[in-house]
């Protein structure tokens, strides 16, 4: 696993976590913004006349309604990348990061209209009469390019589990215990039922279910977010503040948040904001292609609702409860996972500017700080290092009142450990202590800081259960679409049952595996889908035309 995940580091540091992809993604949308004259502003009121339903006729092709399909389309986006996914990128990149979070959904909902128009436009009735579209149709039909369209549907494949699947299961099973108690495992195994029971269904199963739960976990969710919100409505300025004023300074040091640079803030800004709501990665059309309508164009109408609500509505929200509570820059007692923590050279002292400066640069990413990963020996007794020559890191802060115990007996341990390049050797030690926190258990955190106190926890793991496993119902309906395009109707109960066990397995999988794998396949999958649209802009733009001769000109 450790080289997988090496591999997987690798592979992030050259696609999605290089300077280069955010520019490619906000490129795109901000093309096609100009491009296209602001359709995300122009064309927002029509779009809600067109998700009510005003333009709808009867015995228009197709499976779903058009709110149906926004519902699951919402459904597949509205997930961890909500809660975790938006502690994560604040905890790396700082306030600011929320600010790229916009610009990522801004150009976005251009870049999702887009997407969607054209995928609608070529999408096909299958066998079994229902309708089937997808990036990998107009890359097949209208491109001609049947490598671009194969290798877009392995990607989509890939990503159901990295995006839809594994990440899911695993904020929701770490919620659960963290709040429970509950055991992972058996978290996996029942919501697994549950899935194989409504997946089996087919597309309107699907979204008959997520347009039931789309509206009630947004509630519940937004309920608890307003309690902390309200709760801490002084720091309401303040933290909008950070968030712009941070933009091009990147983030200073605050309480155990050792600080952040611009370049951290845009690069995961920008992809949390994918991971959010999917704009350009070409999830969303293959849900919109049921929608009953011949007109293309009024579903990537629809589409462009989604980043508008997924990422500046919810995401702000969850950004804003995560801030204004104060929680991302305090530390608190946790055990340390072996993928987040870090054992380097030298007792530094937080307290100490120049230690703290060096530590920064060393957790950054920077150069020049003199930091080294320690390879020596911890004498331990009762649970505590006797030697002073080493500092722990966990989370990327200072890691206090450090504790060893026994996994196994959850005995305090007595003895010597082995740390080669930072990392202890053995296996059955658990490492706690006081740092920060990410992902959902932050979310959860700042939860608690709101009117309904520590009861907050539980509507972030309530939230979380639904709005991850609505978005695991819909990946897999895009995940079956794509196997159906490579090897037909026959693949599809296969990958299902796969689909299903990979559930199970990932909720109790290392959580940092979870990440990087989903990052990985989010860029593998959206770069043949932007490359797609570029192609079309010509056909795109006559498309809206014409649509628009129709209905009067906008």
């Amino acid at each position: 696993m450790e080289s997988f995940t090496n591999i997987l580091l690798t592979l992030d540091g050259l696609l999605g976590s290089s300077p280069w992809f955010p520019y490619v993604l906000l490129g795109t949308g901000l093309f096609f913004t100009i491009y296209l004259k602001f359709p995300q502003v122009r064309y927002f009121k029509h779009a809600t006349q067109v998700v009510r339903g005003k333009f709808d006729k009867e015995g228009d092709p197709g499976d779903t309604s058009h709110f149906q399909a926004l519902a699951t389309a919402l459904s597949g986006t509205v997930g961890t990348g909500n809660i975790s996914g938006v502690a994560l990128a604040i905890f790396i990149g700082g306030p600011a990061a929320v600010f790229w979070m916009w610009a990522t959904a801004f150009f976005g909902m251009t870049t999702k209209f887009v997407e969607v128009t054209l995928s609608h436009k070529y999408r096909v009735k299958t066998d079994d009469g229902t309708m089937a579209g997808g990036p990998m149709y107009y890359m097949d039909r209208r491109l001609n390019m049947k490598w671009l369209a194969v290798a877009f549907a392995i990607a989509t494949v890939l990503s159901s589990f990295g995006t839809g699947n594994l990440p899911q299961i695993n904020g929701i099973a770490s919620s659960m215990e963290a709040t429970f108690g509950f055991e992972p495992l058996v978290v996996g195994a029942v919501l697994g039922i549950l899935l194989a029971m409504v997946i089996l269904g087919g597309i309107r199963r699907i979204a008959a279910v997520t347009s039931k739960i789309v509206p009630i976990m947004a509630v519940i969710y937004l309920i608890g977010a307003f309690a902390v919100i309200f709760a801490n409505v002084g720091n309401i300025g303040p933290s909008f503040a950070a968030i712009i004023g941070d933009v091009f300074t990147g983030s200073a040091a605050a309480g155990g948040f050792l600080g952040a640079g611009m370049a951290a803030a845009f690069t995961k800004g920008v992809n949390r904001g994918l991971f959010s709501n999917e704009a350009g990665q070409g999830s969303a059309p293959i849900a919109h292609a049921a929608a009953k309508t011949e007109e293309p164009v009024s579903e990537g109408m629809v589409s462009i609702l989604e980043p508008f609500i997924d990422t500046i509505i919810i995401c702000t929200i969850t950004g804003l409860v995560i801030l204004s509570s104060g929680v991302w820059t305090e530390k608190f007692e946790n055990e340390f996972d072996r993928s987040d923590m870090t054992i380097v050279a030298g007792a530094y002292v937080e307290s100490n500017e120049q230690d703290h400066a060096n530590i920064a640069s060393f957790v950054g990413g920077g150069e020049g700080h003199g930091v080294e990963l320690f390879n020596g020996t911890i004498q331990v007794v009762s649970g505590k290092a006797l030697n002073r020559d080493f500092t722990v890191l966990n989370s990327r802060s200072f890691a206090d009142d450090v504790i060893y115990k026994l996994s196994s007996e959850n005995d305090l341990y007595t003895g010597s450990l082995k740390v080669v390049d930072g990392a202890i050797e053995k296996d059955n030690i658990v490492v706690s202590g006081k740092s920060l926190l990410h992902s959902a258990t932050l979310t959860t955190k700042a939860f608690t800081r709101g009117f309904f106190g520590e009861s907050g926890q539980y509507i972030v793991s309530i939230g979380l259960l639904l709005f991850a496993f609505s978005t695991a119902i819909s990946w897999s309906y895009y995940g079956d679409r794509a196997m159906t395009y490579l090897l037909g109707p026959r693949s599809v109960m296969p990958y299902r049952v796969l689909y299903v066990a990979g559930f199970v397995w990932a909720s109790f999988a290392d959580t940092t595996l979870i990440w990087h794998l989903s990052a990985v396949a989010i860029v593998v999958m959206t770069l043949p889908n932007l490359f797609g649209i570029l192609l079309l802009r010509k056909e795109m733009k006559e498309t809206v035309d014409d649509y628009w001769n129709k209905f009067g000109n906008k």
